[in-house]
């Protein structure tokens, strides 16, 4: 019951945020009609700036909330994170204390955000990790797939902000159930539900892309 008896708190931080997002960048959303404005749903997104997380909850039209590296909540932004009702995870661990209050979360009627990815990177979602598919099957939630766009500064490292008014895009996608073949179990059903994840948001990127006219930072960051 903790994450929802914060959401008042964390309402009230994404509209502050929305706004100041929109006075500091050319930030919008696109498409967030799209996103279910009540029940249990999973947003997934590519990862390619540290503003990613707090642009989707900032200009979503309703509180999610992230699964963050738990490094986060010992640095400047720890208290933000917590106040917000963010989840911290040990990531490459299987951070059984962190999936167990995500998938409550969703058994809560919340919106959770997952980074597939699990860094950084060019943002073309080549990779995925299993988390996002295994909290899918376990709730039986919804996925929407979020394209976020321009929180990188070219020529930047994966630590760069965008400089201030340039263009930031989050573009909702459809959303979509995460449904494998009922006789294929254990394992192989994750990879094929982790798989299915990792296609969908990869081709809703490149679609947002052709849509906004925007660019990622594709062999400029995977080394960065």
């Amino acid at each position: 019951m903790t994450e929802l008896r914060a959401a008042p708190l964390a309402n009230a931080g994404r509209l502050f945020g929305a706004a100041l997002v929109r006075v500091v960048y050319s930030a919008s959303a696109v498409h967030p009609g799209r996103m279910p404005r009540t029940g249990s749903v999973i947003v997934v997104s590519n990862h390619t700036g540290f503003l990613d997380g707090p642009v989707i909850f900032c200009l979503s039209p309703r509180t999610v909330r992230f699964l963050v590296k738990h490094t986060y909540f010992t640095s400047a932004w720890g208290a933000v994170l917590s106040r917000t009702g963010q989840i911290p995870i040990r990531q490459n661990t299987g951070d059984r204390v962190a999936l167990a209050a995500a998938k409550d979360l969703l058994g809560q009627g919340g919106a959770l955000g997952v980074f597939p990815e699990g860094t950084r990177g060019s943002g073309s979602v080549r990779d995925a990790q299993q988390g996002a598919a295994w909290l899918a099957l376990q709730s039986g939630a919804p996925v929407i797939p979020v394209a976020t766009l321009g929180t990188w500064r070219a020529g930047g490292t994966k630590d760069s902000w965008p400089l201030p008014r340039a263009r930031v895009r989050v573009v909702f996608g459809e959303p979509f159930h995460v449904e494998t073949d009922p006789d294929v179990t254990g394992r192989e059903r994750l990879r094929l539900a982790t798989a299915l994840i990792r296609e969908r948001l990869a081709t809703h990127v490149l679609e947002s892309l052709a849509e906004t006219g925007m660019t990622l930072p594709v062999g400029e960051r995977d080394a960065a």
